[in-house]
């Protein structure tokens, strides 16, 4: 098939960065450098250019959806005849270790969040619904952290439910990167958001339909809008291994760290266990669970070896 007729048959409006920026049709930048330095992931340049040519208009294209969502969700409760409560717009962001996924979330979060109508958005991150260490140890998964079986499933879809259904102070359990666990009980609350956003590495996993047709809920059937960060893996790779070494400076440190014998030993050895570790889990999470859900996101952005976004794929509605 020649280029031409797979674009026609592709689900996906391709954009590179002028077209898309174009697409922002003169909505004001409501951040300045200063917030983007705060909000970005460390080893994660993003500058404030990105934030106009790519954010802005991601931005105002999920005013529009969301404006949309709420539309349709006004006109069933009068169709019905009820009063529901309000039901939040829910947003998945997915991508590889080290693609900048905490990055386009807390960025994301900022610009809605200051839209004229203000809405209340929440940021969630699947880490907290990892099954403790203790319990990962006991079941042989402590290699297999950060795959789908790694997860409280149960709990993480109780808590969409609850949250879609616009229950009011819906917990979640909170994930310390510092001591690499789940941290005992410490919470928090998500009270009625308008929006939110849930971030994770798994979050459009589906897995595989029962034969018998029973209806089981993935994650993605709560979303309204999903992204999927992508780059090619030579790139994430070598952006895993760079923020392991800062890392070995910075937080590996603490004493408290759980990685905190990464710190002591040489930088050669460092550099061997962080490309160990990518082999071993991170790409084998990536090429079996992560890189094939690419396909079920509603918008692909795509980054060069700068960590610069270049091209922006909408799904075709």
């Amino acid at each position: 098939m020649d280029p031409m007729a797979r674009a026609a048959h592709s689900p996906y409006e391709v954009y590179s960065r002028p077209e898309w920026s174009e697409l922002r049709s003169g909505l004001p930048l409501t951040l300045t450098i200063d917030d983007v330095v705060r909000l970005r992931a460390l080893n994660d340049p993003v500058q404030l250019e990105e934030v106009s040519d790519i954010y802005l208009p991601l931005s105002r294209l999920l005013y529009f959806y969301v404006e949309a969502a709420q539309e349709l969700h006004r006109a069933t409760r009068q169709f019905f005849g009820r009063s529901d409560a309000k039901r939040p717009f829910i947003i998945g962001i997915a991508g590889s270790v080290a693609v900048g996924k905490s990055t386009t979330a807390r960025i994301l979060k900022a610009l809605l969040a200051r839209w004229p109508v203000s809405p209340k958005v929440d940021l969630v991150t699947t880490d907290g619904f990892l099954f403790p260490n203790a319990y990962l140890r006991e079941e042989g998964l402590m290699e297999r952290k950060g795959f789908p079986e790694s997860y409280d499933r149960t709990a993480l879809l109780a808590f969409l439910n609850d949250i879609k259904a616009g229950m009011p102070n819906v917990w979640a359990p909170v994930y310390s990167h510092l001591v690499y666990d789940v941290v005992p009980e410490e919470r928090i609350v998500i009270d009625q958001p308008d929006i939110l956003i849930l971030e994770g590495l798994n979050v459009l996993q589906t897995g595989r339909l029962p034969r018998d047709g029973k209806a089981i809920p993935f994650i993605s059937d709560f979303f309204d809008f999903s992204i999927y960060i992508d780059a090619d893996e030579t790139d994430l790779e070598r952006w895993y291994v760079e923020r392991f070494m800062r890392l070995r400076q910075t937080a590996f440190r603490d004493p408290k760290s759980y990685f905190r014998r990464y710190a002591e030993v040489s930088e050669e050895q460092a550099l061997h266990i962080a490309r160990g570790l990518w082999a071993r889990i991170n790409l084998v999470n990536l090429k079996d669970n992560i890189q094939p859900t690419r396909p079920r996101a509603d918008l692909v952005l795509r980054k060069n070896g700068n960590h610069a976004i270049e091209t922006v794929m909408l799904r075709k509605l």
